[in-house]
């Protein structure tokens, strides 16, 4: 269909679009310029603390918590669980450090290659667990093992340009200092860890670990120097704690005599004067972490002030040009909103309405049913869009009402058909009541006996073919039948009746409206039973009285169904489905779930203690009757 005359929608969009877009690029291609090498160095440095050193320092703290659990587990093979959890939080962070690193840009080029190495490392963790979990890896190999994943982070920090300023580069390279003292200190514990799992210092724990003391020793000296007196405090004040003097003994004493004597009394206490000093130092390192970043706002602050004067400078054309853009958008989205609300009216009620009635009246669409939906537009391609509209609604009025049609004509000819079936054999019946009374032959009486049951099973299905097309059957009873009487009526019409047994039921009646319909659904509840039951099992048939009414029950022992489908058909049955003719070999189904929507009879199926299916009917008392009574036509 050719546009109709009016403005086109992507016009439209480029002009909201186009000039508050350039206003801005050019507001900030204006601060970019004010604000300088400074302004841009720092933006870059945010982005490298957010995307890389924060997600990496988390990926340390898990890798030194889990080296410390694989050594204890693998000196003594307990604490399998703790050590997986803890496997399960560096993963965590693993995945989130790399994600988060995918999204940084503009890396310089040795950056880029401490980040490779370090994602190189990263994937050999997955070998240092295997061979942590095969138990035939040494200690020390292990604890060397995360080092190396450790240092190539640290190697990464380095090639880090912190902030513009020199002062601050240096204390928050001292700070980069300690925390590699602290991944030192990390090491330790868990060699002391090894020492005690074996009770003894061999010469090789006994030459890494004097490596790892020296380290650590000058690598906190060296950062202390460098760090101003606000940093330094807590620090200098855990240099002179009890808990980091104890841990200095205990340094020396493995160093020292532990090495040639045995280990000593103390030992016992190295794990707790480890994780104690460990502690501190964690708690000293957040608080130098912060007073460095306090120390930076005020920088970071200067140059907002800067980008916030730029942008100020821009604010009145930024302003103008939303101002002009809000003018089109509020056009354009009345007449989208319009034509969302004439859409779903039309999808919603209108349609929704008419396929609904169809389904009982098949008489042609009002006007008001197929009205055309109107939306004022001046957009060719919203006008383009209600005309579409409008014909689609068109041609699924014309598809809903041969439907409607096709429906009703086949339900006309199951009733035609089945009405002509069942006086034919509502005349058969009676011949073969006849011819029954009128011989004594056995052989012949028995013959007669079985085309009178095949004959009402023939009754039974031209029934159905009413019932499915929402018309009564036509047999009923004026006086109320006993309950008994009735499901004898609903076995005589299975093929298979001689399996069927019934349990002695109350002495309680239905009325006689409805005892045709009820009979029917039994009949096509007991047939399904026989039909998936092996031939020569019993199918029972019980009958209690509930609070509420009647409960029947239909047990077979055949090889029940998967929940999945069983749940699928208690649906179908809960919700009284629209009958699909592609659907044919489920016509028992359709049946029941009509009967038992015509009179408010509950059927569901459950599993059978003996494997097969029960089904269960359950009558409202409004279908009893007040006393028992003899049946009567």
């Amino acid at each position: 269909m050719p546009p109709t005359r009016g403005r086109p929608i992507a016009v439209k969009l480029l002009v909201l679009l186009f000039v508050p877009l350039l206003s801005l690029v050019g507001l900030w291609a204006f601060a970019a310029g004010l604000t300088g090498g400074d302004g841009v160095r720092l933006l870059s440095i945010k982005d490298l603390a957010t995307n890389l050193a924060d997600p990496s320092e988390r990926v340390n703290i898990e890798l030194q918590d889990e080296r410390l659990f694989s050594v204890e587990f693998l000196v003594s093979r307990q604490g399998a669980a703790k050590m997986a959890k803890q496997r399960g939080e560096t993963d965590k962070a693993v995945t989130a450090f790399r994600t988060l690193a995918k999204n940084q840009r503009d890396l310089s080029p040795e950056m880029t290659a401490q980040l490779a190495a370090l994602n190189t490392k990263l994937d050999q963790l997955a070998e240092v667990r295997r061979e942590v979990d095969g138990g035939a890896v040494a200690p020390l190999d292990v604890i060397d093992g995360y080092s190396q994943i450790v240092d190539a982070s640290f190697r990464m920090y380095d090639a880090m340009v912190l902030v513009p300023d020199m002062a601050l580069y240096k204390q928050a390279r001292a700070v980069t200092m300690l925390g590699e003292a602290k991944d030192v200190l990390s090491r330790e514990r868990a060699l002391i860890a090894v020492v005690l799992g074996k009770g003894r210092v061999e010469p090789p724990e006994h030459e890494a670990f004097t490596g790892m003391v020296a380290t650590r020793r000058l690598l906190f000296s060296q950062a202390l120097s460098h760090l101003d007196r606000g940093l330094r405090g807590p620090y200098a004040r855990l240099a002179e704690s009890s808990v980091y003097k104890e841990f200095l003994d205990a340094e020396d004493a493995i160093r020292g005599q532990a090495a040639t004597n045995g280990l000593p009394v103390t030992a016992a206490t190295w794990p707790v004067d480890g994780q104690n000093l460990w502690a501190a130092v964690e708690r000293n390192q957040a608080l130098a972490v912060k007073s460095l970043v306090n120390r930076v706002t005020p920088t970071a602050i200067g140059m907002l002030i800067k980008i916030g004067v730029a942008g100020g400078v821009g604010l009145i054309a930024v302003i103008a040009s939303i101002m002009f853009s809000l003018r089109f958008r509020k056009r354009l989205v009345r007449e989208l909103a319009g034509l969302r609300d004439a859409a779903t009216e039309l999808a919603e009620v209108r349609l929704a309405g008419l396929v609904k009635r169809l389904r009982t009246n098949t008489a042609p669409p009002t006007a008001e049913e197929i009205a055309p939906i109107e939306v004022t537009s001046h957009t060719s391609e919203v006008r383009d869009i209600v005309q579409a509209f409008n014909d689609v609604q068109s041609t699924a009025v014309a598809a809903a009402v041969s439907q409607a049609r096709l429906r009703h004509g086949v339900s006309q000819v199951f009733v035609n058909l089945a009405r002509r079936n069942q006086s034919l054999l509502h005349r058969q019946l009676l011949q073969l009541d006849s011819m029954e009374r009128a011989t004594e032959e056995p052989e012949v009486l028995a013959d007669l006996f079985k085309l009178d049951h095949l004959t009402t099973r023939m009754r039974r299905h031209a029934e159905s073919l009413i019932i499915l097309s929402d018309q009564a059957p036509g047999r009923g009873w004026r006086n109320p039948v006993p309950i008994l009487d009735v499901l004898r009526a609903a076995v005589a019409e299975v093929e298979e009746y001689e399996r069927v047994e019934i349990l002695q039921p109350p002495p309680v009646a239905l009325l006689g409206a409805v005892v045709t319909d009820v009979a029917h659904l039994m009949a096509e509840l007991i047939e399904n039973a026989t039909l998936f039951s092996p031939p020569r099992t019993r199918v029972d048939l019980r009958t209690s009285t509930t609070p509420h009414g009647l409960m029947i029950e239909v047990e077979d022992r055949g090889l029940g169904l998967a929940r999945a489908e069983l749940d699928e058909l208690n649906e179908r049955l809960a919700k009284r489905p629209e009958f699909d003719l592609a659907q044919s070999d489920r016509l028992g189904l359709f049946v029941v779930s009509r009967l038992a929507a015509r009179h408010g009879i509950k059927v569901t199926l459950a599993p059978s203690p003996y494997g097969g299916l029960t089904a269960m009917a359950s009558l409202p008392s409004s279908l009893l009757a007040d006393q028992p009574a003899m049946s009567g036509r």
